[in-house]
Formats: structure tokens, C-alpha cells, sequence
């Protein structure tokens, strides 16, 4: 309860400084979580367990490591669509960053249909488009679970499967695009990129299941915070900036000439 009300207490001074929209009670599809503060050690992790307030010890599968100087400060509780429960812990820690000088330098463009194209090679990311490949299958179950009885024994069941479907997608979505931003954070400098409007684009020319299943913004999350941890940069360029008209050696910028070559 001490939380929420936090989150509401920043979510209106956000709204006061023009930051924000007015607070709205959150849907009731939304994820359901809960966070939790550590107060006298009511949190621990000992030997793939958690110690949480008001519950026993609760065996977990750690996906990595807490290193000794870091301290934890807050968890939290959520629970996914098929039932599944995931701990998000927060820890606090200092590091001392330095930047790095700049050798390597590469841009992405953004690409519909491989995510993008970098300037180094030319080359695609060659995304496997996971939503496409399995929307056959979940338009089947869909089907299915729309036929059930809500609220039965067996509607409930099918709500699950179709849950797992989407949450296989999204989970091989967010893998890939960690594996793509670790390789160019560890190999560049610098990342360049298109400050692109996705919610427009998704809602222009029908382009809106491409671009929800790239995951650009996401990919551009993952990009930033792996280049900041090293002391590296994302640059993010204005969307109209003709970048495929400018030459890399030069600077100058190619002209556009109609059919009577006039400028």
C-alpha cells in the first residue's frame, strides 16, 4: 500500500510539471504485481531461495547473479497471464564510469523487415519475425477460447494456452534483441540511430503488426543502458536528417533532380 501510493504521489508531480498525463486507475488486465521495501533484512537470498515479508522461504530459478557490494533495496511480486511468478529485485550500487574514446562508430536504420540495416556491412539483423511465425497457431486458439463457456473450468484452461503463446513470442523477441544489443555494445563506441516515432509509424499504411513485432523501442532500451554501462553512447538523430543522402566521406548531400533536371 506504501507503494502505490508512491507511484501515485509520482505519478501526479509528473502530471503538475507537464511531464505526464493525468493519473488513471490502471486497467484490469494489467500485469498484477506488488512491490515490496526491505526493512531489517526481511529480504535475502540464500542458496536459490528468497526470504520475503509474510511468506517462507521460496525456491526460485536465478537468472543471474548479485554481486556482494551491491545492496538490495526493494522486490517486486508480479504474476504473468499463464500463472507464472517472476521477482524483480532492485539494488543499489557505485560505479565509477568512465568514458571511453570513440574508435568505432556505426549507425542502424531501421528496417520493417529485419529490424535494421547497419552501416558498417549493409547487412540486416534478419529478425525472425516470431509473432508472424506463430500466428497461425494463435489465431487457432484464439479461436478455440472463444467458443468456451467464460468463467468454466475449460475457458480457463484455454485462457492459458493462448497466455503461453504470447509469452513464448515475447520471449524470444526480447532474447534476440538482447543478443543484437550486447554485440554492437560490445564491438562499438558509438551507436547512431533514428529518433522515430514507432506509435505513428504502427498506426500509417497498416504497418502495425510489423513494427509491434520488431520491438525497435525495446531493442533501443537495451541498446542504451548496455552502451551507458560501458561509457559509451546512443545518438539519436532527427528522423528527417538525410542520412542515406549524405556521403560518409565527404558530408556533402546528393540533390534531388525532377524529370527536366531542375532542382
Amino acid at each position: 500500500m506504501a507503494n502505490a501510493q508512491l507511484n501515485l504521489d509520482r505519478a501526479y508531480k509528473a502530471f503538475y510539471k507537464g511531464n505526464a498525463k493525468f493519473p488513471k486507475f490502471k486497467s484490469k488486465r494489467h500485469k498484477q504485481s506488488y512491490t515490496t521495501n526491505v526493512v531489517n533484512g526481511n529480504i535475502q537470498l540464500l542458496d536459490g531461495h528468497i526470504k520475503l515479508p509474510k511468506l517462507k522461504m521460496v525456491k526460485i530459478k536465478q537468472h543471474r547473479d548479485i554481486p556482494r557490494d551491491h545492496t538490495i533495496k526493494a522486490c517486486t511480486v508480479s504474476m504473468t497471464a499463464s500463472g507464472k511468478y517472476y521477482i524483480s529485485i532492485l539494488t543499489v550500487y557505485e560505479k565509477e564510469i568512465a568514458s571511453k574514446e570513440v574508435h568505432q562508430v556505426v549507425g542502424l536504420d531501421f528496417a520493417m523487415d529485419g529490424l535494421f540495416v547497419d552501416s558498417e556491412t549493409g547487412k540486416k539483423a534478419n529478425y525472425p519475425r516470431f509473432y508472424r511465425q506463430m500466428l497461425d497457431k494463435l489465431a487457432s486458439e484464439q479461436r478455440k477460447f472463444s467458443r468456451k463457456k467464460k468463467g468454466s473450468s475449460n475457458w480457463n484452461k484455454q485462457r492459458i494456452r493462448v497466455a503461453k503463446i504470447q509469452e513464448k513470442v515475447a520471449n524470444q523477441r526480447k532474447n534476440f534483441l538482447h543478443h543484437q544489443s550486447k554485440e554492437l555494445a560490445s564491438n562499438f563506441d558509438v551507436v547512431v540511430i533514428e529518433d522515430l516515432d514507432m506509435r505513428g509509424m504502427s498506426q500509417a499504411l497498416k504497418f502495425g503488426r510489423s513494427v509491434s513485432d520488431n520491438g525497435w523501442e525495446m531493442f533501443t532500451t537495451f541498446l542504451q543502458y548496455k552502451l551507458k554501462e560501458q561509457g559509451k553512447q546512443l545518438v539519436k538523430i532527427d528522423k528527417w536528417f538525410p542520412s542515406t543522402k549524405t556521403c560518409s566521406t565527404c558530408g556533402s548531400i546528393k540533390r534531388n533532380f525532377n524529370q527536366w533536371g531542375n532542382t
